[in-house]
Formats: C-alpha cells, sequence, structure tokens
C-alpha cells in the first residue's frame, strides 16, 4: 500500500464515481435491438412434396417433383374422381400437359423463364406469424401472387394462397428425394406435328394455382 492509498477521497471525486457508475448500469441495462425479420429457407435442390389444392371447394392432389440440378419440375394432378393431367416443365421455359390414359392428349406452352431457383423466395414481404393447419408459421408475401407459409420449428412449408384464393396445403415434403429419369420423358405424341402448342385461356387456366418460375420471379 503506497501513501496515495491513505488519502482520502475528495467529495467531488466520489459523485464523479457515483454518476459514472449510474450511466453505465444504464447502458448495460440497454434492451438489445429488435431481431431483423425472418427470412424464408431456401427449396433444397430436389424434394418430393404431396400437395392438396383447394379452389372454392374443388380439390386436386399435386404430386410435386422438384429437381433444380436437373432442371426440371413435375406436377402430376389428381383431379378429384376426374382423370390425372402431367404437367412437365423444364427448365429452357418449355411446359407439356398431358394425359396417359387412352385419351391421349397432350398440350405445350412456352414460358419465358423457366422453373423457379431455389430461393425464388428473396426479397419476399414478411407479413409477421400466424396459425395454419395447426402449425405455427411465418408468413411472407411474393409480388402479389402467393402469400407463402413456413414452420417455425421445422422451416418446412406448410401453406401457400395464390393470389386467386386458391390454397395448397402440404401434406409431405420429402428433402433430396428423386423421382427415376424414365419418368420424365414426355410422351411420343405430344411431339407429333398435331400436336397443340397453346397459349389461350385454357392454358392458362392450367398454370393457375401451379408455381411457375414467370409468374414470380
Amino acid at each position: 500500500m503506497t501513501s496515495a492509498d491513505l488519502i482520502p477521497m475528495k467529495p467531488m471525486t466520489k459523485v464523479i464515481l457515483f454518476l459514472f457508475l449510474v450511466f453505465a448500469s444504464l447502458d448495460f441495462c440497454k434492451s438489445t435491438p429488435e431481431q431483423d425479420d425472418p427470412t424464408p429457407t431456401p427449396w433444397p435442390p430436389q424434394f418430393h412434396s404431396i400437395l392438396v389444392m383447394n379452389n372454392s371447394g374443388i380439390l386436386e392432389v399435386i404430386d410435386l417433383w422438384y429437381d433444380w440440378p436437373n432442371g426440371r419440375n413435375f406436377n402430376i394432378i389428381q383431379h378429384q374422381l376426374g382423370n390425372v393431367l402431367h404437367d412437365l416443365e423444364w427448365n429452357n421455359g418449355t411446359s407439356f400437359f398431358y394425359t396417359l390414359d387412352s385419351s391421349k392428349t397432350c398440350s405445350s406452352v412456352q414460358l419465358e423463364v423457366g422453373i423457379l431457383r431455389p430461393n425464388w423466395l428473396d426479397g419476399a414481404t414478411y407479413l409477421g406469424q400466424r396459425k395454419v393447419d395447426g402449425f405455427l408459421c411465418n408468413v411472407w408475401e411474393k409480388a402479389d401472387f402467393i402469400t407463402y407459409f413456413e414452420d417455425v420449428a421445422t422451416k418446412r412449408p406448410v401453406h401457400w394462397i395464390f393470389y386467386t384464393g386458391r390454397e395448397a396445403h402440404v401434406m409431405t415434403f420429402e428433402v433430396g428425394a428423386a423421382l427415376e429419369d424414365s419418368k420424365w420423358q414426355a410422351p411420343v405424341y405430344c411431339f407429333d406435328t398435331a400436336a397443340e402448342t397453346s397459349t389461350d385461356s385454357t392454358t392458362h387456366m392450367l398454370l393457375d394455382g401451379v408455381l411457375k418460375g414467370s409468374a414470380v420471379l
């Protein structure tokens, strides 16, 4: 101990020290800044999902296969008590719509943009949290086209609402699942010279409610 340690502290020095301790404690107790809004989880490069679609009571089941590495997307659409429509999409913008029953119908459409990128939800507007289908979800809106619900706990998609009001309920989501290559081949009658290349309202009705790259990018 030195002689300086034995010198009493002046009153003014005590006041300065007291104020320093008060302000330091106030700074320490400040609440942490609010966290940034969450961002949607990018889609995995490959997945398989079963969707139940509801369009004002008209129901469909979609067997969805997404395959970004190979530039392709497949929607196999079962209409309730009706036919099965195959919607095969390629990254060059070509889509084929065909049946595999005896009718052998097929039409195609050429879009400006190919299939959705895994990060297609980048830039979506965060709307907060809502509970849907029994899951607490983060919710985003993208380009006035779709409202997207993602499970807070697992980051899996749960529910989609399209701008038309059509709703998709995600029943399964298998990350990494891939459909064998032979299933991705459109039937030969899609390439007949008589096959229809359609851009009319019927084709646009087929596009409604199925995620298309050109619709949201």
